[in-house]
């Protein structure tokens, strides 16, 4: 059995992949020895997938898996998009990334918006798989539910007709931006 050693240190995404890539064995960059934090500096959430895919698989010489994912608002370009973590400009708060948002959509009738997921697979010989996945919806004047992290409270989904701050684990995963993702790149290989 393969094993794949998933470049992030969150325990939730590493068990996501781990239902997708059942017959391989997957673990997380912690497990494998990788230490390092790596900068996400490319301009778009392919080249940041890459990125933490190329340091963990050059590191450990293994096969390497990267996300990099975010919400993107219509009516504000695609932003926050590849900054959606540290879009009120602290890396990780949530709460005031939610409410910055929802200021700068105080005044826009359109608020249609879309999470994005590129995942990257990165071989020790240079190979590399990249592919993405989205979810639609749109961007709600209030948070609603508390399930769910980042932006799902404000977001309300096409898919399940409600905001992921409502739905439950499985509901949200059936949909989700980074379970298309992985889907199709499971394909691919």
């Amino acid at each position: 059995m393969q094993t794949i050693v998933i470049a992030t240190g969150n325990a939730h995404k590493v068990e996501e992949i781990k239902s997708i890539f059942s017959d391989f064995e997957v673990i997380s960059q912690k497990q494998a020895g990788f230490e390092g934090d790596v900068e996400e500096n490319g301009t778009s959430f392919e080249e940041n997938a890459l990125i933490k895919a190329r340091a963990v698989s050059s590191a450990l010489n293994c096969i390497a898996l990267a996300d990099d994912s975010g919400i993107c608002v219509n009516a504000l370009g695609g932003a926050p998009g590849i900054y959606s973590a540290r879009y009120s400009g602290a890396h990780g708060d949530d709460k005031a990334n939610r409410d910055k948002l929802l200021l700068e959509l105080s005044d826009q009738e359109d608020r249609t918006a879309y999470f994005k997921s590129a995942v990257a697979l990165v071989y020790p010989d240079g190979r590399e798989i990249v592919a993405t996945g989205c979810t639609h919806g749109h961007i709600l004047f209030e948070e609603t539910g508390n399930g769910g992290f980042g932006y799902d409270c404000i977001f309300f989904n096409d898919d399940l007709q409600k905001s992921f701050g409502l739905a439950t684990a499985e509901e949200k995963n059936s949909v989700s931006h980074r379970f298309r993702a992985l889907t199709q790149l499971r394909k691919m290989i």
